[in-house]
C-alpha cells in the first residue's frame, strides 16, 4: 500500500475503517511508549547513537522484529545505514549503501512517499518474497525523515505480527521528533566540523580567552580562574555564543574546578534584537544540554541590559566505556542519560554493558547490575549502589569499578547462610516452629539464630532485622 504524503509533509498512518475502533488505553500506553523512546534520545548531538536509541526502542517497547535508519549522506546521492536493531545488528551489509531512488528505501528518500503494509509477502514491489515468508514478516514501515522540502533519511522497519492501527496513530509523531533531534544533531557536527577545518591545529595554541577578546573587540573582558585547555564541543559552543552577541558590553570568563562559563552582557537590546538573540539562543541551549551544561539569560536595570551564561562542565576524553541506562520514570532515564554523558561514557543498548536501573526485572542473568536507590529496600545480586546525588565523576568510577568486577558503595554480608536462610523465611511469614519443620532443625535452635542476627545487626526486632537485610540487599 502507497500513501501520498501530506500537504504538510507529516507522515501519514495506516486508514482505518473508523478511528472509533482505536483502542483508548491502548493508544495512550503506546504514547507512553513512544514518549520514553523519545526522552532516550533528547539532548543527544551524535547522529548514530541517536538514530540507533530509536531502532533499539522500537524493537524492545513495540516488538519489532527488526528497525533501521538510513542517513542522507552529503553528497545527496547515496543513504548510509547508521542504525539496526532486531533480527540483524550490522550496518555493513547488502543494504549498508542504498542510491537515491533505488530499491524501496532510496525510493522512499526521493519521492518522500510513506510506505505501510500489513501483508508485505503479497506486495508487489517487494523484492524477496520468499525471504519475507521465511521469516514470517507481515508488517511493514517506512517513512522519510523530512523537514520541509529537505529529507535527511529514511525509518524502516518489519513486523512478524500486522501493525496495529494504535501503534500506527503515534508512529508518524516519533518519526517526527526523531527527525527533528537528527536534523539538530546533523548541524551540529556539520558545523563543529566547518569550525575545525577553519581553526586548523592553531585552536589548541591560541588561549580561549585571546580569540573571544578578538571576537568582541568592542566588549570590555575578564577572566578569573586558571585557563585551560577545552574539548573541541565545549572550545567551538563557547565562542559561537561570543559570535552570536558580538555587540556585548562586558564579558566575564570564569574557570572554576567543576567547569568554564562565559558570561555576556548586552546593552540596550532592542525588541527585534532581543528576538533575533532569542532565536540563536534556543539553538546554543539544545547544543549545551547535550553537553551537560545550561544558558541562562537575565535582564537587569529595568530591561536596558540582558545577561547571558553558558556554563559548560569540563569533559571527560572519550573512551570505550559503555553504560546502559533502564530507569522507571522517563526524567529518571533522561537525567541519567545526560549523567553519563557528562561522566564521559557512552550510553547503549548491550548485554554485555553493565546496566544502571531502578528496576528490579532488570536484575537477571549474569548482568553488572549499578543500582540507583530511589527507595530504601536494594534488591540482591547487584555488583554497585549508588544515589540520586552521585556525580558525573564518581559515576564514572563506578562504571569503571563494576567492569573490571569490583564492588561500589555495597557490602558483604554479615550473616551465614543458614541466618540468611531463616530471615528470608520470616519475610514469608512463616513462624519459627514452620521455619523448624522447613530447615529440620529444633525451634531452639531457630531462636539461636535469630538471636545471633539480632546481635549482628545491632538491632532489637526481628522486623528491624529483615528491614536491614533486605535494605543491604542480602535477602
Amino acid at each position: 500500500m502507497v500513501l501520498p504524503p501530506h500537504a504538510n509533509n507529516s507522515p501519514p498512518r495506516m486508514p482505518t475503517s473508523s478511528d472509533s475502533l482505536l483502542n483508548p488505553a491502548h493508544l495512550l500506553f503506546d504514547l507512553q511508549q513512544a514518549t520514553e523512546i523519545a526522552q532516550s534520545f533528547a539532548g543527544c548531538l551524535e547522529p548514530e547513537l541517536l538514530a540507533q536509541s530509536l531502532t533499539d526502542g522500537l524493537v524492545e517497547r513495540f516488538n519489532c522484529a527488526f528497525a533501521r535508519i538510513w542517513l542522507l549522506e552529503s553528497n545527496q546521492t547515496l543513504l548510509r545505514l547508521v542504525a539496526s536493531s532486531g533480527m540483524y545488528t550490522h550496518t555493513n551489509g547488502f543494504f549498508g549503501r542504498v542510491p537515491m531512488g533505488a530499491y524501496k528505501v532510496g525510493k522512499i528518500a526521493q519521492n518522500r512517499v510513506s510506505f505501510l503494509s500489513n501483508n508485505l509477502p503479497e506486495e508487489p514491489w517487494v523484492g524477496n518474497r520468499e525471504w519475507a515468508i521465511a521469516h514470517q514478516i507481515r508488517g511493514f514501515a517506512g517513512y522519510p525523515l523530512a523537514i520541509g522540502q529537505r529529507v535527511i533519511g529514511v525509518l524502516a522497519l518489519f513486523s512478524h505480527h500486522p501493525l496495529e492501527p494504535e501503534f500506527l496513530e503515534v508512529l508518524p509523531t516519533l518519526s517526527t521528533l526523531v527527525t527533528v533531534a537528527l536534523s539538530t544533531a546533523i548541524q551540529y557536527q556539520t558545523e563543529k566540523h566547518n569550525w575545525q577545518l577553519a581553526v586548523g591545529h592553531s585552536s589548541s595554541e591560541i588561549p580561549l580567552s585571546d580569540q573571544i577578546a578578538k571576537i568582541l573587540s568592542g566588549s570590555r573582558l575578564t577572566m578569573l580562574g586558571t585557563e585551560r585547555t577545552l574539548d573541541l564541543s565545549t572550545h567551538y559552543l563557547l565562542l559561537k555564543l561570543a559570535e552570536t552577541l558580538n555587540q556585548a558590553a562586558y564579558t566575564r570568563l570564569l574557570y572554576d574546578d567543576q567547569g568554564v562559563s562565559l558570561e555576556i552582557t548586552v546593552s540596550n537590546p532592542s525588541p527585534a534584537a532581543t528576538d533575533l538573540i532569542d532565536g540563536h539562543l534556543a539553538e546554543i541551549q539544545l547544543l549545551a544540554s547535550g553537553l551537560g551544561g545550561q544558558l541562562t539569560t537575565q535582564p537587569l536595570s529595568n530591561q536596558r541590559a540582558l545577561q547571558i551564561q553558558l556554563t559548560l562542565p569540563y569533559r571527560q576524553q572519550p573512551s570505550d566505556l559503555r553504560l546502559e541506562i533502564a530507569c522507571t520514570a522517563s526524567v529518571l532515564q533522561l537525567a541519567c542519560t545526560q549523567l553519563a554523558r557528562a561522566a564521559g561514557l557512552t550510553p547503549c543498548r548491550d548485554r554485555n554493558a553493565p546496566v544502571l536501573t531502578d528496576q528490579p526485572s532488570t536484575i537477571a542473568g549474569d548482568r553488572k547490575i549499578i543500582w540507583i536507590a530511589t527507595t530504601p529496600v536494594c534488591p540482591a545480586k547487584i555488583q554497585a549502589k549508588v544515589d540520586l546525588s552521585i556525580s558525573p565523576e564518581q559515576l564514572r568510577q563506578v562504571v569503571e569499578a563494576v567492569t573490571q568486577g569490583q564492588t561500589w558503595g555495597i557490602r558483604a554480608s554479615e550473616l551465614t547462610e543458614r541466618e540468611l536462610e531463616i530471615l528470608t523465611l520470616l519475610t514469608q511469614g512463616h513462624r519459627d516452629r514452620d521455619i523448624a519443620e522447613h530447615l529440620f532443625i529444633s525451634e531452639s535452635t531457630v531462636k539461636f539464630h535469630l538471636n545471633n542476627v539480632l546481635a549482628k545487626l545491632q538491632v532489637r526486632t526481628r522486623y528491624q532485622a529483615i528491614y536491614q537485610a533486605i535494605q543491604q540487599g542480602w535477602i
